[in-house]
Parts: structure tokens; sequence; C-alpha cells
């Protein structure tokens, strides 16, 4: 059965979460009690869990237009001190929460540009999270850190290296020059090639790339030769996303000329190349927007089952307190979702106080925490056994979700899932609109379930194709 069917994604396409979380931010409130983060930090039987780390680097250098991320954009590099201090004393104030002998397993830094930061400042950045918490070995542990080519040489790369980092990902997005140009990120090949030649010599053991599809000027033959080219620099992994337009949302996009993007049509034609250039190159479909080369640890994780989804996407690290920290950072600890300040004043603010810079979140209810799990093996596992949840919850789940299983016989039918007594699978021809099934599980959806699949709710969401 075919992955890719422009009928089904054309009838499905509509808005809806990404699920790196269950809730989802749109949850989080801003009258959240931080005293709930502090229990959850210091509760016993969270002990055994291992810590994940990830910090938010906002700046940049230049501005891509199309992007959303939470970033600062300016050329003066004198920002990154101040910023600097304040995370340090953010490590302390974090660290104090949680029993410090659990190891660091998983540690990313994300941006923005983390290599805004000069080479002594991310050392000194490390340093300090290393004098705070337990990081683990290199043969243990995954330390992953986002790169902009334009500005990482090969020494930076090295410093990276010798820092800890063993994961490397950065974007391209595309390497035709006039779409680069409409984008306002010019990035030769050159560039790009420089890097992963580097990463590959100093051994990081993985590199991942970003590819986006539907940017303006972008045709099928276009996008072609940018994944040609890709396929021949081989990255373990690659995240090729739908380009989502929102410029109500993120006013940088703005800057884009609507009449040059890619038509409805013409963006599901580049994704039907996508997925046949990359499978016949020998890529495997992890879900969503990634791919990855079967010996990487994501289609590993995904074979034996253990695979997982958070804030950075796919993970291979199923069972850690995520730690956010930084301007905009979240982080999960328990049945806890905290977001630190998204501005830059707020955070500093808080931190200047000796406060932790939580400034909202969602404490997960018991319904909560079971639709998270059923929302994780769908996105992840492209299954749900019924026992398991009926073990772990207590339930009978065919009487808990029977209005669930009722809004899955219009997906059975075309052929997305099959549905049997005692678990359910997506099949190939729904894989790519996985979002659309995790939404049926989805509560603080089910009212609007209709509205999203016709396309009439608010635009909170980008389009699940």
């Amino acid at each position: 059965m075919s992955l890719f069917r422009p009928d089904l994604l054309a009838k499905y396409d509509a808005a809806g979460p990404r699920y790196t979380s269950y809730p989802t931010a749109v949850q989080f409130t801003d009258t959240f009690d931080p005293a709930h983060y502090h229990r959850a930090a210091a509760d016993p039987g969270a002990a055994s869990a291992d810590l994940s780390l990830y910090f938010h680097i906002p700046f940049c250098d230049t501005v891509c237009f199309y992007c959303g991320c939470s970033k600062i954009a300016t050329k003066n590099r004198a920002h990154a001190r101040p910023y600097l201090d304040r995370l340090k004393r953010e490590i302390i104030l974090q660290a104090a929460c949680f029993d410090t002998a659990r190891p660091v397993s998983q540690l990313h830094w994300g941006g923005g540009t983390p290599t805004f930061l000069s080479h002594d400042e991310m050392a000194e950045l490390m340093a300090a999270t290393a004098e705070s918490f337990r990081l683990l070995p290199d043969a243990q542990a995954e330390y992953s850190i986002e790169v902009d080519p334009r500005e990482a040489s090969v020494e930076t790369i090295g410093v990276l290296r010798e820092l800890g980092f063993n994961r490397l990902s950065f974007g391209v997005q595309d390497f035709d020059l006039r779409v680069q140009q409409a984008v306002n990120r010019v990035q030769p090949l050159e560039m790009t090639q420089t890097v992963m030649s580097a990463a590959r010599t100093e051994g990081f053991k993985s590199v991942s790339v970003d590819l986006i599809y539907g940017l303006p000027h972008q045709s099928v033959e276009s996008f072609s030769r940018t994944l040609d080219t890709m396929i021949t620099l081989a990255p373990d992994r690659l995240s090729v996303f739908g380009y989502a337009h929102m410029p109500s949302v993120f006013k940088m996009q703005r800057q884009i000329d609507e009449t040059a993007l890619p038509s409805p049509g013409a963006r599901l034609a580049i994704l039907e190349r996508v997925i046949e250039k990359l499978t016949e190159a020998g890529y495997v479909y992890i879900g969503m927007d990634h791919f990855a080369l079967p010996h990487d640890e994501l289609a590993v994780a995904q074979r034996a089952g253990t695979l997982h989804r958070n804030f950075q996407g796919y993970s291979t690290q199923a069972d850690c307190n995520l730690i956010g920290l930084g301007v905009s950072a979240i982080g999960k600890v328990g049945d806890v979702y905290a977001q630190n300040a998204k501005d830059m004043a707020g955070y500093a603010a808080a931190v200047d106080r000796g406060e932790l810079a939580i400034a909202r979140g969602v404490r997960l209810s018991a319904d909560d925490r079971l639709r998270r799990d059923i929302i994780t093996a769908i996105m992840c596992q492209f299954s749900l056994r019924f026992d398991a949840m009926e073990a772990a919850y207590g339930i009978r789940f065919d009487e808990a979700f029977a209005d669930e299983l009722e809004r899955l016989k219009p997906l059975e039918s075309d052929g997305l899932v099959n549905v049997t007594h005692d678990e359910f699978e997506v099949l190939p021809a729904g894989r790519l609109l996985v979002r659309n099934v995790a939404m049926i599980f989805d509560q603080y959806l089910a009212g609007n379930l209709a509205g999203n699949l016709a396309g009439n709710t608010p635009q909170r969401f980008s389009r699940t194709i």
C-alpha cells in the first residue's frame, strides 16, 4: 500500500498540533503555579529517571523570513554576555530543584543560533552545566546542537566535539539560490559540505539536516535537484518540513511574496517526490516529516518500540525529565509542563530576583496522562494496543474511548487505519496523516474536530500537510 495518496492528503489536510507535547502549548496558562513544578522535580518516584537539558540560545545574526522560532535578531555579539550570565544563574536555580545525582543522558542547545556564542562562551556554558549536573560520558549520552553552516567554521565543529557534543543538526531548507534569496537565507553548497565533512572528521555520531518544501519559487524540478544533492551528502537524518505560512502569527513571514508560494497541488507533488527519492535512497520514514538511514538511532528506536516525542521532535530518550533553560524554553517534569517567560525582559527579571523564570504551564490530569500515552504511541509506533492502556490505567478501552473509536471509522473506511477488537494500526496511507489520527484522541480538540478537518478553526497550528 502506498505511503503517498494525494486524494486522501487533500481530503484530510487541516490545521493540527505537532504533538511534541500533550496537552499542547495552547493549553498552557499564565495562572500555572510553579509550586507544582517544584513538587514534580522533588518527587522521589521520578528519581530513577535520567535528566534531559534543553538550552535555548535565542540570538540570530540574520532572520530567515520563514522562521517561526522564538529568536532575537541582532549582529551585536555583546548581547550574549548578559544572557550567558543569567543562564549560568538559572542552571544553579534549576539544579537546586533536583537530585543532581541523577545523570543527564540527553542535552540539546537550540535556537536561534547557538553558535552565536563565541567558542569561549560555549565552553563556559558547558563547564557551568557540568558543575551543577552529572553529565554522562560520550558513549552513554546524546549531546546535540543546532548549527548554522553560514557561521560555523571547521574550527567551530572541532570545538563543539571537544565540548562533548556528539550529534549535530543544521538547516539547509533548499539549495536553489532563487529560493534562498526569497527567504533571506543564502547558503552556498560549499558551506554545507564543509560542515558535514568536518562533522564526520571529528566523529559526530549523527548528522541531521532540515529541508523545507512549500517555499517561494520552489517546483518539483527545483526541489528534486536539492534532494539529489542532499542524497549525495548522505546525512544520517533528514527533516523535510512543509512550510507553514502564518504571517498573522509570525511577523517576519510578511516579507515573503505570497504570490510566489507553490500551489497546494504543487506542494503535494513536491512531497511525493520527497518520499519517492528518499525511499529509493534507503531512508526510513520515521513519522511526521522525519526520515533516517536504517542504522540511525531513530530508526533503531522505532524498530525496537522505544521511540519517543518531546519538544525537540522525535527522540530515543523516553523516560527523561526535561529541564528547559533560557528564554521561552519548555520543560517536562513528571506530570507538569512549564515554560519560561517568552520575552527577554520577563526572563531576565525573574532570574535576577533569584527565581525560576517559569511564566506559564499546565499540570496534567489523569485523563491527560492517558491520552498523552495514546498519542505518543500513535505518533511514534503507528499502532496502539488497547490492553497496554488497560493494564496501565485500569480502564476498558472500548468503553472509555467509544466516541473516539466511532470517529475512527471514516478514517478506517478511507484506508488510513485498521481497527480490531484489541488494537489499531496506522496503515501506510495514513502515516503522512498521523497527526490527524492523533487528533481523534485530543480531548481539547474534540468539540472542534469537524471544524479542524474543514479548515474552519483559527489557525493556531500548522497544516498537517
